[in-house]
């Protein structure tokens, strides 16, 4: 049997699978939440989630072909493409909501910080497996530090305060996985309080509202508007919701931006509480089968790549859901294979390949 034949063979279907179901729903749902729109842009949203998971669908099978250790020697490349787009963004970038600008438009508007994400799992993965015995040592963790620093200083100041934290959470997990000693978490905890002022101060007055808003929901009712929306819609749906494009909230134009940000109260309001409860398993099946990848891996590089990918979609999905129950503040993160975003599409499905790559080429238990 050649090598092609044993990659497919140990190819993990239950991750493709799962995957599959969630995009497929993503775009029902996104289907459901855009009917009747007249805005072209939300008439769109459809046919764009459909060529965007097409895409991804191949890359998924592209990056599982690729070996990720070939990838991991193209570190530096790899990061010098990533740190490149985030700069053309700064003189390039095409303006969007609130004035931020994270989109380059190149015939298809694609958000730089997205793929970044992917980018800055292999070489980060790359930087703490070469120094996997050598993170006890204090310069170890700020050199890692340093690493991601530079893109995320980049994507901050778009600003982009969502992604930016998904970086911090992605260094995070990664050196957590690879070694993080007890005495740097209390340092940096501390840092943090320290800088976490000095960022405030330096966020984008709708940043700083979201944040009084979740604190304070009397302080702005107009930015509280689309909370208030979505915690009617999820309570509205009871047990079994009132069925397939068939929610008050999001059909009658209560619910807002209810494509992207709120697709989670969309399926709570017309699936209710089994249909969001189902949609938070598939996706707790994906980060298991994922975890399972990072265990089988043959070296620290594959382990790390698992967890990287493995946190962001863990993250994005307790911040997506968090922010609809107002849980936490609103942030603009997807969630994960099911809100409208063909970039963020993408990135989640590459980082699926890659996870692929790990597995095909892991250890049989």
């Amino acid at each position: 049997m050649n090598r092609t034949d044993s990659i497919w063979r140990h190819f993990d279907y239950i991750l493709f699978g799962t995957t599959l179901i969630l995009i497929i729903f993503g775009i029902l749902m996104i289907r459901s939440a855009t009917l009747g729109a007249i805005d072209p842009e939300l008439i769109s949203r459809v046919p764009d989630q459909i060529r965007y998971a097409v895409i991804g669908l191949v890359l998924v099978f592209v990056f599982a072909t690729i070996d990720y250790r070939l990838l991991g020697g193209m570190h530096t490349w790899l990061y010098i493409i990533m740190v490149g787009l985030l700069i053309l963004v700064r003189f390039l970038g095409v303006e969007g909501d609130a004035g931020s600008q994270r989109w380059i438009n190149v015939g298809i508007r694609i958000q730089p910080s997205e793929i970044g994400k992917i980018l800055i799992i292999v070489t980060l993965g790359h930087h703490l497996a070469k120094n996997y015995h050598q993170l006890g040592s204090l310069k170890a963790v700020l050199m890692s530090l340093v690493h991601i620093s530079i893109p995320t200083g980049l994507i901050f100041i778009q600003p982009n305060l969502g992604t930016t934290i998904v970086f911090m959470v992605i260094w995070f997990v990664m050196i957590w996985a690879a070694g993080l000693r007890m005495k740097h978490i209390a340092l940096f905890v501390g840092v943090m309080l320290i800088g976490l002022p000095v960022l405030y101060s330096q966020m984008q007055p709708y940043q700083r509202s979201r944040i009084t808003t979740f604190l304070n929901p009397e302080s702005d009712r107009s930015a509280f508007y689309n909370i208030l929306q979505a915690r009617i819609s999820i309570g509205s749906g009871g047990v079994l919701g009132k069925g397939y494009a068939n929610g008050t909230q999001s059909q009658l134009r209560f619910l807002r931006v209810r494509h992207t940000d709120f697709i989670f109260s969309v399926i709570a309001e017309e699936f209710g509480f089994v249909g969001g409860l189902t949609v938070m398993g598939l996706i707790g099946i994906v980060i298991s089968r994922i975890l399972r990848g990072a265990r089988m891996a043959i070296d620290p590089l594959g382990s790390l790549i698992c967890y990287g990918v493995a946190g962001i979609i863990f993250f994005q999905t307790v911040v997506s859901i968090g922010m609809n129950l107002n849980m936490l503040p609103v942030t603009g993160l997807t969630l994960p294979f099911v809100s409208s975003g063909g970039t963020s599409l993408l990135s989640i499905l590459a980082g699926i390949g890659l996870a692929q790559s790990v597995i095909v080429r892991g250890r049989r238990v």
